[in-house]
Order: structure tokens, then sequence, then C-alpha cells
């Protein structure tokens, strides 16, 4: 399925969701909470990617619960979020462009027709709409710290399904981190002393390996504290599971942030 809007015309309409949402913009921590797959909104010029609705409120679109955990944190620890308003699918803002899952033409398992001849020209118009301006928001609001002397702290939340290729994931939460455990260490150790936790140390992906693109840019290039969580799906996707991931959070969060200063 080719795309249907011509490049002289924007992709996002006036009826189309904003690209990038920031939840309390006046939040005072010095911490800035980052979602990259908080929508499953597709440009009503892509027509549904040419999936069935089904597809589009699966784990392939968005990460099931995080943008309420995001939420909820913001609102919880005094910190401003912001979350991409489009699906990854549309294009992942966790990847460089340059990426072969920049924009997905299957994923697990399940083929995207509008996304299997993508043109130069048209990944570029996604990008401009959907990818640019989470981007620019996020290297905003650090900026805007670094303007009243202030090193904000980067913390992404994301989502993991309870199963992968037939494999259960033992894991409620995974702490992924690279070459700074400033955040990372102790908040595995917080989490951990909840005895009906299963905590993940860079599972169940590795930090290390496949970081993930915000998190490099926005912290690890500018030497910023920062950490990515993974909430399983199932831990997530209620908003008792939301509330209860929140607190548990909020709880092992706010001592290690203050030790942060």
């Amino acid at each position: 399925m080719d795309e249907s809007q011509p490049q002289d015309i924007p992709l996002l309409g006036p009826d189309d969701p904003a690209p990038v949402t920031i939840v309390n913009p006046e939040g005072s921590a010095s911490l800035i909470l980052i979602c990259d797959h908080a929508s499953n909104a597709v440009p009503a010029a892509l027509h549904g990617l040419g999936l069935i609705e089904r597809d589009l409120h699966r784990h392939i679109a968005q990460d099931i619960g995080a943008a309420a955990v995001t939420r909820l944190l913001a609102d919880r620890l005094d910190a401003p979020a912001v979350l991409a308003g489009y699906s990854r699918l549309v294009i992942d803002t966790n990847r460089s462009l340059d990426h072969p899952e920049s924009i997905n033409r299957e994923s697990d398992g399940t083929v995207i027709p509008a996304n299997q001849d993508v043109s130069p020209q048209q990944a570029q118009q996604r990008a401009e709409a959907c990818f640019w301006p989470f981007h620019r928001k996020i290297g905003a609001g650090i900026a805007g710290c670094a303007l009243r002397n202030v090193r904000p702290a980067i913390i992404a939340i994301h989502g993991f399904t309870p199963v992968f290729s037939g494999t259960k994931r033992p894991w409620h939460m995974g702490i992924l981190w690279n070459e700074d455990g400033s955040l990372a260490v102790p908040l595995i150790e917080a989490l951990r002393t909840h005895d009906d936790l299963v905590v993940g140390d860079n599972e169940p992906y590795s930090g290390r390996q496949q970081y993930g693109y915000s998190i490099d840019t926005h912290a690890g290039e500018t030497g910023l504290p920062n950490v990515l969580i993974e909430l399983r799906e199932d831990f997530a996707a209620t908003p008792e599971a939301q509330e209860k991931s929140a607190d548990i959070l909020v709880g092992a969060l706010i001592p290690i942030l203050r030790g942060l200063g």
C-alpha cells in the first residue's frame, strides 16, 4: 500500500493529534521523563497503515500502559514529561532515522502494508511531522534546565510483552543502562527490596547493546544521569497496575534523585 499523501501537503491534518505532548511543563524536579512509544495514533493520511484496528492496539503499535505510568510519575515526582504523539509504526522516535527499524516493514510477524515501499521523501515527511517535534521538545527541556544551571536526570519509560517467541519473561520491570549507573544501580537495589518483584538488570534487553536513540542522544552524549525503565505489559495494562507500578517507582526514585541533587 503506497502512501497517498502528496509531498507538497503536510502529513498531519487539522484533525490529527499533536506530534508531541508535554505533561506538567512547569514541573520543578531536576528530571525529564520521556515516553517514546506512548501512542498508537496514525495520521489520517496514512489510512491506519493498512492494518486492522486490532493490530493498532497491540504492543507492535505502542507500549501498553507506558504513557499512563509516565503521566503518573510526572505528577507524583513533579517533573515534566515528553510523550510522543504517534505510533512507532509510523516512525520510531527511539531509532535513528537511518536505522532499519526506523520505519518497520514488519513487526512481531505482522506485515505493515503502508511501510513496504516508503520513499526517502515519504520517510523525511514522517520524520518532520512526527520524529523531530518530539526530540526538539526534549532538547528544549534540557536547554531550559541548563539556563537554570540544572543538570536533569533523563528517565525513559517503555514496555515489553510477557511472552516473546514462546518464552515467558519473568521480570516485572527491567532496568536498562549503559555506562552511567548513577541512577540504574541504586534503582535496581531499591526495587529488589520488594520480595514479590522480579527486576531485570539489563533484561529483557541490554542497554549496552540496544539502548535506543532517545537516551543515547539526549543523555548519553551529554553526560546526564539516565535510565530506561521497561515495564512488563501486564504490570501496566490496567489502571490498578499502572498505579501500583507508579507507586513502586516513586518510592524507589525519590531518595535516589535527592542523592543526585
